[in-house]
């Protein structure tokens, strides 16, 4: 008798033979709700995108041709893994004036910010290790670390940040690094007030924890005064003295010139003392062997010469706005009992609704009104938040925001009746 030989389904031959870290890996809530987008009717305050009508087009254009007409063979060939020379150079230049002293030995340049993370999530993560983070988070962090098999230690925030006095007893069950997003934090728009921030450098030093900084924001400011980042207070604490660039602070710090350039060019970078650039590049060979050498070549001669810092000037102007026109809609439209932060830059506020409501529920009847938001439980690493939300405000006209918050208004009242 012939034995008949059935055949595994190509689902099933591929879905066995994946590794056990993927078995927590889900899609980001965000970059589902961007698929919305493709619908014209709907406004989305989802997505994190910077506002199209301020993106550069006509000096990337003119950057662009520059370089392939004088520089198109290098800009078409491989380059260096840790990045094109006269970017980092530039970028050294501009993180001095935050008082960040270092040397373009210091500096990684990665595509984008987001990749930062992975990198430093395969550096650092061995499975089961524990992180502590704010809760909530930002969720591309919180995705690129469950990646490695991360466990969360959380630390509530409140307006003023995270709640440093809470983070003692986090740091004694000896998490690998902090991480934390000191300036106008994603999701909660809140920033990082200067006391917190000696007090937490000063609790890392003490149980001798790292900490990861990500600062995506800080140059969108649009009240207040300019706060020193923490890489800085942690170098002033090991008696680095200014202008001297050897690099040994326990912070590694985070930037990206996707909001204040452009997201398409992906272009983010580590600051790091060189052992850990050294080891990073190495990671990275692995993942890309480089971040485009003609994208970092037309972000470098798109942002010299004074544009950038111009160009951020533009755009707090066009942000400050849409932030006070969402602030001003949230406070006409949205009922009693709905409580929302009030930011001082950035592109975000945070939104709780009273105990028992589930936004993510809420989601759905809003889709039915052409509005759209990102519910606040996907930022939270040990769950809870499904009484929060995040919204966007840089992405639309003050005009489109004030009728999407008022469509909005009209499910939150209807639902809370």
């Amino acid at each position: 008798m012939t034995e008949v030989m059935t055949a595994p389904s190509t689902e099933s031959l591929w879905t066995d033979r994946f590794a056990q870290r993927t078995q927590r890996m889900t899609s980001s809530a965000i970059r589902e709700l961007l698929k919305l987008l493709e619908d014209p009717e709907i406004i989305s305050f989802g997505g994190g995108l910077p506002a199209p009508e301020v993106f550069p087009r006509e000096q990337v254009e003119r950057a662009a041709r520059r370089v392939l007409e004088e520089h198109g063979n290098t800009a078409l060939q491989y380059g260096a893994t840790e990045g094109y020379g006269p970017l980092r150079e530039m970028l050294v230049r501009h993180m001095s004036r935050y008082g960040i002293d270092v040397g373009p030995e210091n500096v990684l340049v990665t595509t984008g910010s987001q990749q930062a993370l992975d990198l430093i999530g395969k550096l650092l993560i061995n499975p089961g290790d524990h992180i502590a983070t704010e809760e909530p988070t930002y969720l591309g962090a919180l995705q690129a670390f469950t990646s490695y098999q991360a466990e969360y230690l959380t630390v509530p925030i409140d307006e003023a940040g995270m709640q440093v006095d809470e983070l003692a007893d986090v740091l004694r069950a000896a998490p690998k690094f902090i991480y934390v997003l000191p300036n106008f934090q994603n999701p909660g728009g809140v920033t990082l007030s200067l006391s917190r921030r000696r007090r937490l450098v000063e609790l890392a030093a003490h149980y001798g924890t790292p900490i990861v900084e990500d600062d995506p924001y800080g140059q969108l400011r649009y009240d207040g005064q300019h706060l020193p980042p923490l890489v800085k207070l942690d170098a002033d604490r090991n008696g680095c003295a200014h202008g001297e660039r050897s690099f040994r602070g326990r912070v590694l710090y985070l930037g990206t010139l996707s909001k204040t350039l452009a997201p398409g060019l992906r272009i983010g970078w580590v600051v790091a003392p060189e052992e850990v650039i050294t080891k990073l590049s190495q990671m990275k060979q692995g993942a890309d062997l480089h971040t485009s050498t003609f994208a970092q070549m037309v972000a470098y001669e798109t942002a010299r010469g004074g544009f950038l810092d111009r160009h951020v000037r533009r755009i707090r102007e066009v942000y400050r706005v849409r932030r006070d026109a969402m602030l001003a809609s949230l406070q006409r439209h949205f009922p009693a009992g709905v409580l929302w932060t009030r930011p001082q830059g950035g592109l975000f506020l945070w939104a709780t609704l009273p105990r028992g409501v589930d936004a993510g529920a809420l989601l759905q009847h809003a889709l039915a009104e052409k509005v759209a938001f990102v519910p606040g439980a996907a930022f939270h690493p040990r769950g809870g938040g499904a009484h929060t939300f995040r919204l966007n405000f840089s992405y639309c006209r003050p005009e489109v925001i004030e009728e999407g918050i008022r469509r909005l208004g009209g499910v939150l009242r209807h639902h809370l009746a």
